[in-house]
């Protein structure tokens, strides 16, 4: 089995829609660290589990310096944002979104549970 990661830093905006009274529910920011776990028996042709290229491709075209809730058609919280990076890279297991020092929300793929712990 192999594994890569990749470390992206991005900055985004958001608000969240939340049933209770917070800051969160105004427009603010985030220099967010997002982290992409990817896993693969098999190498593809090039000798790669997934280039890193691609995966910082995917996270900025789609997160950095832009409006989450515009990109998105869900509450982008860190939680949500980290499961739909997970399904939008090929071979990713495990995604780390870092929206603020010391709070970090992470994303395993069901049926990935072991091999989260490996990176």
């Amino acid at each position: 089995m192999y594994f890569v990661s990749k470390r992206l830093e991005i900055s985004f905006a958001h608000r969240l829609s939340l049933d209770y009274e917070s800051k969160c529910t105004r427009l603010h920011g985030h220099n967010a660290i997002v982290t992409v776990f990817c896993c693969s028996r098999e190498l593809d042709r090039n000798g790669m589990v997934t280039d890193f290229s691609s995966i910082s491709q995917i996270v900025k075209d789609s997160l950095d310096h832009n409006f989450a809730n515009d990109a998105m058609e869900f509450n982008p919280t860190a939680e949500n944002l980290a499961r739909w990076i997970c399904g939008q890279v090929p071979n990713c297991y495990k995604v780390m979104f870092q929206e603020s020092e010391g709070n970090v929300a992470v994303y395993v793929k069901a049926g990935f549970e072991d091999a989260a712990k490996i990176l």
